[in-house]
């Protein structure tokens, strides 16, 4: 797998109902996880939630999203973040390394618990970048 990037947009509660408009505008293969499915702390609240997910379209453009996190605050103009994915994992620790430099770290790049390695920092311009190498 080549690294990717892609633009990844937060929802309040209606991630399903977006995914689910743009899979019928651009078509393509819709994959959604949920809070519940993944186990993930306050999935009691927010089982039915997207904790992730990713449309691939034929013409090959991926847009990824998820539900705000339960206990996380859901910031209408701030909802859009720059995601880079892939397997090479030097590749993409050093766009890390570079993107978070002088910027905040809100998830420190580690070993998660879907089995990827997976950070998340806001840029020195206030980019919220996430960062995901897959089976690492």
């Amino acid at each position: 797998m080549t690294t990717r990037l892609n633009p990844y947009i937060s929802f309040d509660g209606d991630a399903r109902q977006a995914m689910e408009f743009y899979q019928d505008a651009l078509g393509g293969e819709l994959a959604l996880n949920t809070f519940g499915d993944a186990g993930a702390p306050g999935a009691e609240v927010a089982a039915d939630k997207i904790m992730h997910g990713m449309l691939e379209t034929p013409a090959g453009f991926t847009l990824m999203a998820a539900d705000t996190p339960p206990g996380m605050e859901y910031r209408p103009g701030a909802n859009i973040s720059v995601s880079l994915s892939g397997d090479d994992g030097a590749e993409l620790r050093g766009y890390w390394e570079k993107l978070s430099a002088g910027g905040t770290v809100a998830v420190p790049l580690a070993k998660q618990m879907w089995g990827d390695v997976f950070g998340m920092c806001v840029d020195r311009f206030g980019i919220t970048w996430m960062v995901n190498i897959s089976g690492e």
